[in-house]
């Protein structure tokens, strides 16, 4: 099978080496992406709620890019500094999907790149 690289200016850049999607067998991994504008390259941090939106803001473009949207998402998994912040950040995730919500892990970690409070990544389905 042959990968495709995606990369998208209406995203943020990647921060390390690795590319923000890869295309390979009828699927699309996304790399975790996190609360960076790619506008602006800094960081969205005036509540969780703003963060949490400009993740999903993040993907929801590298999805575009490929002609996909957050239905076609199969897996998701959110990172979370404190898991207090839980009930806000699958809220606000909640209000991209309009039905069959896909599967997923929500897990606290202790650090995360740039001491964002939250990073998610998914996997979707290129049919």
């Amino acid at each position: 099978m042959k990968k495709e690289i995606i990369n998208t200016n209406n995203a943020p850049q990647p921060i390390g080496p690795y590319n923000q999607a890869i295309k390979i067998g009828g699927f699309l991994f996304v790399s975790g992406q996190i609360a960076l504008s790619p506008q602006t390259n800094l960081l969205v941090q005036t509540s969780i709620e703003d963060e949490t939106n400009q993740v999903m803001g993040n993907l929801g473009a590298i999805l575009k890019e490929c002609g996909l949207n957050f239905s076609n998402i199969i897996k998701s998994s959110i990172f979370l500094k404190n898991m207090d912040d839980f009930t806000v950040v699958n809220e606000v995730y909640g209000s991209y999907f309009e039905k069959d919500f896909p599967v997923r892990e929500t897990v606290e970690v202790s650090k995360l790149p740039k001491n964002v409070n939250v990073e998610i990544s998914c996997i979707a389905s290129l049919d």
